[in-house]
């Protein structure tokens, strides 16, 4: 049985990227064998039992090498189950306008992942770890600065994507 699972992500300043190794990490402990790699690093996505793609979110969608990594790839992720996570510092909140903003993310890669499982998760911001650039457009979107990663809800959504490749 092919129980190889790949997570491919896109970072700036490496909250996304922490995520990417903590779905991971949790995933292995059920038997999966998982490669974590950046986007940028151009992986395959032939030979994977399912394929799992996180962004940060800069300028209201997602980075656009993920963008262009869904869309270069979208034959072959529609070929095997699929699972999105976006991971972001603004547009927390429960309430009708944060939740249409979040789903605004996806509009660039909508067209090429159907009905992929999603999920959304709270970043971390660290001036420190940002390029001047992205400290700019931290302050001009007014994103908090702050770790707001709940390990919990990530944790449990990997515990979701566990049972849905069972269920295969």
């Amino acid at each position: 049985m092919n129980n190889r699972v790949l997570i491919s992500y896109a970072t700036r300043a490496g909250s996304t990227g922490e995520v990417a190794h903590a779905i991971g990490q949790l995933l292995s402990t059920h038997g999966y064998h998982v490669d974590v790699r950046t986007i940028k690093s151009n992986p395959r996505v032939d030979g994977y039992l399912a394929v799992l793609i996180g962004s940060a979110i800069r300028m209201g969608s997602w980075l656009p090498e993920a963008v262009q990594f869904v869309e270069q790839n979208r034959l072959a992720l529609q070929q095997r189950p699929l699972a999105l996570f976006t991971v972001h510092g603004i547009n927390l909140g429960d309430d009708e306008p944060s939740r249409q903003k979040r789903e605004a993310y996806l509009n660039a890669i909508r067209p090429f992942v159907g009905s992929a499982d999603h999920a959304f998760f709270a970043g971390k911001i660290d001036p420190a770890g940002l390029s001047l650039i992205d400290r700019l457009i931290t302050r001009m979107v007014q994103a908090p600065v702050g770790d707001f990663r709940n390990w919990a809800s990530i944790d449990g959504w990997a515990e979701t994507i566990v049972k849905e490749l069972a269920g295969q």
